[in-house]
């Protein structure tokens, strides 16, 4: 075996160790989130449903400003903006 070989068994060992080694443990904590499946199943669950909408920046802005300084989710407030809105 020449020079060049052994460095590339070299670079398959340790490409072979790092696919079979686990998360560090700094991302850990990330991948605990759920997935899309479980957060769909409780937001059903709740009774919410998905409502795409398309807002200008400044908007936006405006909601998430006021959202932060409520204390509260973004979605929160747009629930609570449009209820006190839309006639009941």
């Amino acid at each position: 075996m020449n020079k060049f070989d052994l460095q590339k068994n070299q670079a398959l060992k340790l490409a072979g160790q790092l696919k079979q080694a686990g998360t560090p443990a700094r991302f850990g904590a990330a991948s605990q989130a759920p997935d899309r499946r479980e957060q769909r199943k409780r937001d059903q669950a709740a009774g919410l449903v998905p409502f795409p909408l398309k807002l200008p920046q400044a908007q936006a802005d405006r909601l998430r400003a006021l959202a932060a300084e409520r204390g509260v989710s973004t979605n929160d407030l747009v629930a609570e903006l449009l209820g006190q809105a839309l006639p009941q």
